[in-house]
């Protein structure tokens, strides 16, 4: 898989993610976890990964950042380089108590944190992986 499609197909899973987010069936109360500023749509997407409603809007703008930047390499590679580097951060800030709710405003504790390492070692292998710059012509 190249770059471009990496960035396309992590697009998609996001948009997927941000969308499924606003649904009530696929979220499930969140007990006994963290208290949030923002408790609006706050629950467990797939009864796994903490959201709220600011979670689910990043993640709808990430996934369309993605499916933009398939459209070229470099905005791909761009796009990856990005998406490790701040999905680094954020499973590092999972892990310690003050930032893992993001000071109450985005919960990134519990599984999200080895969702977002696992996205940024994949990002990174994209990323900043050497690779040759394809010759084919961008997608218009």
């Amino acid at each position: 898989m190249g770059t471009r499609y990496f960035s396309l197909i992590v697009g998609l899973l996001f948009l997927l993610a941000g969308l499924l987010g606003f649904v009530p069936g696929f979220v499930a109360a969140p007990m006994g976890a963290p208290p949030l500023v923002v408790d609006s749509g706050y629950g467990l997407l797939f009864g796994l990964f903490p959201i709220n409603v600011l979670h689910n809007i990043v993640h709808l703008l990430i996934g369309v950042w993605g499916i933009v930047a398939w459209r070229r390499f470099a905005s791909a590679r761009t796009f990856s380089k990005s998406l490790a580097v701040i999905y680094g951060v954020l499973a590092v800030m999972g892990l310690i108590p003050i930032l893992n709710v993001t000071f109450g405003y985005i919960p990134l504790f519990g599984h999200d944190i080895w969702l977002h390492a696992l996205t940024a070692i994949a990002a990174a292998y994209f990323g900043f992986a050497p690779v040759r710059a394809p010759t084919e012509p961008a997608l218009r």
